[in-house]
C-alpha cells in the first residue's frame, strides 16, 4: 500500500513541476492510448470478423463478372476499410498536438522565468528553476507522448491496410 501512495506522491510532484499544461498533455495522451488500444483489441477480434462476413458474402453471388458484381465487390472491400481505418485519423491527430502541448508548455514556462526575472533580477534562482521546469518537462511529455504514438499508429495503418489488401486480392473476379 505505501508503494501505491509514494507512487501517487511522485506523480503528483511531477505534474505540479509541469505546471497546468502537462495536464493536459496528459489527458491527450491517455486518450490516444484508449483509441490505441481500441484500435489493436478491434484489429485482434472484430476485424477478422468483418473479413470473414464480406468474403462469405462475395463468395455467396453467383456471378462476379459485371458492373454490378464490380461495383458490390468495391462496396464491400470498402466498408471492410472504413472498419479497419476507423479512428486512426483521430489518433494521429492526438499524437501531432502531442508536441505542440510541449511547445505551448515551454512558452508559458518561459514567460513565467521572464515574468520573474522582470521582477527581481536574475538573483531569485530557486523561482527561475520552477519555471524552467514549468518548460522543459512538457516539452519531454509531449515527445514521448508523439515518439510512442507514431509509434503505434504506424503499426496500426500498416495493419489495416495490410488486411484490406488480403481481403481483396481474395476476392477474385473469376466465376
Amino acid at each position: 500500500m505505501q508503494t501505491l501512495v509514494d507512487a501517487y506522491e511522485a506523480i503528483r510532484a511531477f505534474l505540479e513541476l509541469g505546471g497546468p499544461i502537462l495536464r493536459l498533455i496528459g489527458v491527450v495522451i491517455l486518450f490516444m492510448w484508449i483509441l490505441i488500444l481500441e484500435r489493436l483489441i478491434f484489429f485482434r477480434t472484430g476485424l477478422k470478423s468483418h473479413i470473414k462476413s464480406a468474403f462469405n458474402e462475395w463468395e455467396e453471388r453467383n456471378e462476379r463478372r459485371s458492373w454490378h458484381a464490380h461495383q458490390a465487390r468495391t462496396r464491400i472491400i470498402s466498408q471492410v476499410r472504413m472498419a479497419a481505418e476507423n479512428g486512426l485519423p483521430m489518433i494521429q491527430t492526438l499524437v501531432a498536438l502531442c508536441p505542440l502541448f510541449g511547445l505551448m508548455g515551454t512558452v508559458t514556462g518561459m514567460i513565467q522565468v521572464f515574468e520573474v526575472m522582470a521582477m527581481s533580477g536574475t538573483s531569485n534562482a530557486r523561482s527561475m528553476a520552477a519555471g524552467v521546469s514549468q518548460a522543459t518537462i512538457p516539452t519531454m511529455a509531449g515527445m514521448v507522448g508523439a515518439l510512442s504514438g507514431v509509434f503505434f499508429v504506424t503499426i496500426l495503418t500498416r495493419t489495416a491496410k495490410r488486411n484490406v489488401g488480403i481481403l481483396e486480392d481474395e476476392m477474385t473476379m473469376d466465376h
